[in-house]
């Protein structure tokens, strides 16, 4: 998949962004991996790289310090929409997320969040229901031990 135009939309706060200083470092029809610099300026990271597993419905994202060194993995639950016509692509954030920690614990963020876009009726049911169930997907293959097979391609880049 070539994309020209990424775009972030969070429910919570309601907006929709276009990444435009993302770098695109690989396409295909299965993924999608980016580099990128902070959009606000963080004192405990300033830089990552993404990478959108279209079938899985999942980003992860390496964070890093100025320094270099790995904060940590942020795993959002997400849903895609590729717009053929802008040959853009929106990543929707469902609010469920996971951080994994460089010793390997991890933790899961934000369902408060989810219930209070459900009960805001932004976020449909069909929605909530695929946000659960990839973030089950998602902590099953955190426990099964699989998840440096996520990171691979990445790595493969020097990312």
């Amino acid at each position: 998949m070539n994309i020209s135009k990424l775009y972030r939309k969070r429910l919570i706060p309601m907006e929709c962004i276009l990444l435009k200083d993302d770098t695109v470092e690989y396409s295909s029809d299965d993924i999608l991996i980016t580099s990128w610099k902070t959009l606000n300026p963080k004192t405990e990271f300033s830089h990552g790289c993404s990478c959108y597993f279209y079938n899985e419905g999942f980003k992860v994202s390496k964070f890093y310090k100025p320094d270099g060194q790995l904060l940590y993995y942020y795993c959002d639950i997400v849903e895609f929409n590729f717009n053929e016509k802008e040959n853009s692509l929106t990543v929707t954030d469902l609010l469920a997320d996971v951080i994994i920690y460089p010793n390997g614990t991890h933790q899961v963020v934000d369902l408060d969040e989810l219930a209070d876009a459900q009960e805001q009726a932004l976020i449909s049911s069909t929605q909530l229901n695929r946000s659960l169930r990839q973030l089950n997907k998602l902590l099953n293959i955190i426990q099964q031990g699989e998840f440096p097979k996520l990171l691979e391609q990445m790595k493969s880049l020097g990312l």
